[in-house]
This record gives C-alpha cells, structure tokens and sequence, in this order.
C-alpha cells in the first residue's frame, strides 16, 4: 500500500477531529481545492500562511530530443508550470526529519 496522503485520508482525518458529517466534509475539502486549481488557471498565486506557497512560473520553450530517436529535435513550447514553496513551519517539520526511514537506500 502507498505511503502518500490521498484526498480521502484527508477528509477521513477531517471527520474524525470534527462534528461534521462526511458528506459535509468531502464538499468543503473538494470545493476548497476547486477554489485553488481555478485561481491557478486564472493567473494567480496561493498563498497559505504557515504552510507554503504555490507560484505560477513560466518554461521557456526548449528543443528536446525523442529516447526513441536522438537525430530528431523537438520543440518543446513554452507553458506554465506550478511550484511550492515551503514556509517557515513546514520547512522547520522537515528539517527534523528522519531521511533514513524515508528513503533507506541512501
């Protein structure tokens, strides 16, 4: 089984730690994220206090090459990609994290 936090243990850990029933909580939890994807595709940075930030950047457009055939260039177009920027508190939680039980190969 995957160790990633998915929408639905999101809105299970919501329904635990409240008094809202799980209909009520799923709706609020996916109309949030409605509410950030659309102020992305509109422009628009988020910012969450304590938590982060997701900034829109754009790619220049590139040449790139296809595995399948190294002689052929292909154009990548420009686009608009999103990234996170960790606050203050997420970075202090990650700074005291255990990197050898996360990823024991190293």
């Amino acid at each position: 089984m995957s160790n990633n936090l998915t929408k639905r243990h999101i809105v299970q850990k919501i329904y635990e730690n409240s008094n809202y029933n799980h209909d009520d909580v799923r709706s609020i939890v996916q109309n949030t994220l409605d509410i950030m994807q659309q102020a992305l595709a509109n422009g628009q940075n988020i910012e969450l206090r304590k938590f982060g930030v997701f900034e829109l950047q754009v790619r220049k457009s590139r040449v790139g090459r296809n595995p399948n055939k190294p002689e052929t260039d292909v154009m990548i177009p420009r686009r608009a990609v999103v990234k996170f920027k960790a606050g203050k508190e997420m970075k202090e939680g990650l700074d005291k994290l255990n990197l050898d039980k996360l990823d024991p190969s190293s």
